[in-house]
């Protein structure tokens, strides 16, 4: 399914009166995991243990 379709069938599933910024947000989202998958897919997904070990890193400012 293409990008488009994808937005216009989200779209269609929201409720009536959902605001611009909620579904800028919905189709954020959508993205972010359609593009997670996708680097996946390819093989570029970070270990867990490798998380594990530099997240605390990421937490402190």
């Amino acid at each position: 399914m293409d990008d488009r379709k994808i937005a216009c069938d989200l779209i269609e599933r929201l409720p009536d009166g959902t605001s611009l910024r909620d579904i800028a947000r919905e189709i954020e989202f959508i993205a972010a995991v359609r593009e997670g998958a996708a680097e996946l897919d390819r093989g570029e997904a970070i270990a867990l243990e490798d998380v594990e070990r530099e997240l605390p890193s990421w937490l402190i400012r």
